[in-house]
């Protein structure tokens, strides 16, 4: 199966801090890939250069057999790669009703068949037509990130971008969002790259995934090899430690 993402050899730097040295990946159609790892290891700095929110210093960036090697984004693109950032309250402009948020990019595509793409998209992240009027700050956290994957999907890209999509919001809302998204990538046939600093999130969503520390890849493993402490990495192996939370010690 061809790779949707191949990223080789990617750096970026900031004000001569370099966030990323010399990166790799490759994600196949149809898969979801995570990116793990502790604050600062570079995990958002990757996606949004994939993103074209960052720019990158060296190496390469193909999309769909496309070359983004140091080119702006096209329209071509945003119709093949969407994003949704981790806070819902940010993302969404706080003046504009939801029926305008999830118009814009459709009129800056150039469709005109704008009612039935609202409508479908609505309905596809559980959220009927009586929202498509109120106002971001009449939502909850929840529901604002529904409309976020909505605006997200509603180009019917081939890849999302996934920065900590559930972070920001209550325990019992996450499991609802990742289901949502899970359901979405199978219906569609959507290929995810995902961050996270949480493994258990990674392992219920992804295949594959990506640990990375100070701005680089410490290695690349599967959930299965994950779930079965098959990793060569002490850091690695540290994350999964601190990700199990404080065990008390026998008496």
């Amino acid at each position: 199966m061809s790779e949707v993402v191949s990223i080789r050899d990617m750096v970026v730097s900031f004000s001569g801090y370099r966030a990323l040295n010399s990166v790799s990946i490759g994600v196949k159609a149809g898969e979801s890939f995570g990116l793990v790892g502790e604050s600062g290891s570079g995990k958002s700095t990757l996606l949004r250069a994939v993103a074209g929110l960052n720019s990158f210093d060296s190496g390469s960036l193909r999309v769909n057999g496309k070359d983004y090697s140091g080119h702006r984004r096209d329209r071509d693109f945003y119709r093949t790669v969407q994003m949704v950032f981790q806070d819902p309250y940010g993302s969404l402009h706080p003046r504009q009703t939801v029926d305008r948020l999830l118009l814009e990019p459709l009129a800056i595509h150039g469709f005109t068949d704008t009612e039935t793409r609202i409508a479908r998209a609505l309905d596809e992240v559980g959220l009927g037509s009586g929202f498509r009027f109120r106002f971001s700050h009449q939502l909850s956290g929840g529901q604002r990130q529904r409309v976020a994957i909505a605006r997200a999907l509603i180009l019917e890209p081939k890849v999302l971008l996934l920065d900590e999509p559930t972070s920001a919001l209550d325990a019992s809302i996450q499991a609802e969002i990742l289901n949502l998204l899970e359901q979405t990538r199978k219906d569609r046939g959507l290929t995810f790259i995902m961050v996270s600093h949480d493994l258990a999130v990674i392992s219920h969503m992804c295949e594959r995934l990506a640990v990375m520390k100070s701005g680089e890849i410490v290695e690349t493993l599967t959930v299965e090899q994950l779930r079965a402490r098959e990793v060569t990495s002490d850091y690695t192996r540290q994350l999964m430690i601190a990700s199990e939370g404080f065990r008390r010690e026998p008496a």
